[in-house]
């Protein structure tokens, strides 16, 4: 392999949010840039291309959010989705430093949605990309390339060539390339089927791959090949409910399906075996990847008639629909007497609640599984379905790392100029369980203190040789 004589102070390895941030910074630190990016130049953006919004501090209400967000309420929200066992020196910089993200990207060029257009959902505890996280990834792309930073797509890294705990060059299928100092920002490995059939067995053949089909870890796992500390559970991956339509991979949130609580949900024997009523918060979207997980052939249909159609939100694709349940069942491929037998319980076990007009009153009563809430009839024509599978964003898993975000090697020391941001150390931050916007937030706040850090340590060395070439 062909040694490349060195092309910058700062290589930054990947190509979403954490990757630019990374980049950004540095350059604004006044380091020359190089930046891979294993994606072509039409898929630039990793996940955050899918992304929609961020989650950040603020005492009051913004331009950009209404109401108030503490760090104490970040604080607790996180460590009650995860369970604990977050590292708590990076969750405090995580918290502190999220305050500041609206105003570092809207000075670079990131246009946010205004609050109260009416456009978008209330949130007082994250703000929109304007146009999404696409728009965001542009003008975070345009400011990089203003800055000077080098952008090459269609570039990944297998391994980088280590010199003690110091990395000397990153390889490539080009040939090396050699920099001061290194920001990995490349993901994890969740991508690739081969990794998650070796951790979760052969039900992984179900999952759909929900963003960038480029995140398949070969970086990662080659750092803890080398002696990495890994950080949470391979098996443990964030899985929403998406329409088992989707594409294989980069299907976004487009995908996802919304309306559990306006119907129900059975295998392909007809059969119920979740409570549809019991989450209406937007942790049902994981729960549901969870438990389809563990379906036959990691497929459920969502059962509507034309009333919870009506009344279902947007899917990206059309429903199934068929004029009696016997033929929409046949339309499906599920067992009809069974899901005969599942809908004439159902309707028959409804009780209306204190208010009968208001469907969310409405339970069962002596059914197993019962719907807590939400049970209205399922007796209106046309009846409609959406089929539906686990869609993986991301797994728990990556490279632990300290508040500087250097790379904890198993010797209890850190490797002297290499750093990482956003998915490959967030499990760090989120060992399990998941609150909206905070991929997006981890991989900002820790991408601009990758970027920074590297600088610095790439500027020092340059001063070292410096005195160096003096002296001599």
């Amino acid at each position: 392999m062909q040694v490349r004589t060195r092309a910058s102070d700062v290589l930054v390895i990947g190509g979403g949010a954490a990757a630019l941030a990374a980049a950004i910074e540095a350059a604004c630190a006044g380091a020359s840039v190089d930046l891979l990016d294993q994606a072509p130049a039409w898929l630039r953006g990793g996940n955050t291309r899918h992304s929609r919004n961020f989650r950040y501090t603020h005492d009051g209400p913004t331009a950009f959010t209404p109401d108030a967000y503490t760090e104490a309420q970040f604080r607790a929200e996180l460590l009650h989705a995860t369970g604990g066992g977050v590292d708590r020196a990076l969750l405090d910089v995580l918290v502190t430093a999220s305050a500041g993200l609206p105003d570092w990207l809207v000075g670079q060029g990131v246009a946010l949605q205004q609050a109260g257009d009416g456009r978008l959902p209330y949130s007082r505890k994250t703000a929109f990309f304007l146009g999404g996280g696409m728009a965001a990834v542009r003008a975070l792309t345009d400011r990089a390339l203003a800055l000077g930073v080098r952008i090459q797509h269609g570039t990944g890294v297998d391994a980088l060539r280590l010199d003690g705990r110091r990395v000397t060059a990153a390889l490539t299928h080009a040939g090396e390339i050699t920099a001061g100092a290194v920001v990995l920002a490349c993901g994890g490995a969740h991508a690739d089927p081969s990794w998650l059939r070796k951790h979760l067995g052969a039900a992984a053949s179900g999952f759909i791959n929900r963003g960038t089909p480029h995140a398949r870890g070969e970086l990662l796992l080659w750092l803890l090949a080398q002696g990495a500390v890994p950080v949470g559970d391979p098996a443990e991956l964030y899985l929403v409910a998406v329409d088992a339509r989707s594409p294989a991979d980069d299907g976004g949130i487009l995908t996802r399906i919304r309306g559990m609580p306006l119907g129900i949900v059975v295998d392909r024997n007809g059969r119920r075996r979740f409570d549809e009523g019991a989450d209406t918060a937007s942790t049902r979207y994981s729960r549901w990847g969870q438990r389809l997980a563990a379906y036959p052939d990691q497929t459920g249909w969502l059962i509507l008639d034309a009333a919870g159609l009506r009344a279902a939100p947007a899917a990206l694709y059309p429903p199934i629909q068929a004029s009696g349940t016997r033929a929409l069942a046949e339309a499906l491929g599920i067992d009809a007497a069974g899901l005969a037998v599942t809908l004439a319980g159902y309707n028959a076990s409804i009780r209306a609640g204190a208010d009968p007009a208001d469907a969310a009153g409405c339970s069962t009563q002596d059914l197993y599984p019962p719907k807590s809430a939400h049970a209205r009839p399922i007796a209106e024509p046309p009846f409609a379905a959406y089929p539906m599978r686990p869609g993986v964003t991301f797994a728990h898993y990556g490279v632990a790392v300290d508040a500087r975000t250097r790379v904890a090697w198993r010797d209890a020391g850190y490797l002297d100029n290499a750093f990482a941001a956003g998915m490959i150390m967030a499990a760090n931050l989120i060992p399990r369980g998941y609150v909206s916007g905070l991929a997006v937030t981890i991989s900002l706040v820790f991408g601009r203190i990758a970027g920074s850090e590297a600088a610095g340590i790439a500027a020092a060395a340059q001063a070292r040789q410096r005195g160096r070439h003096g002296r001599a």
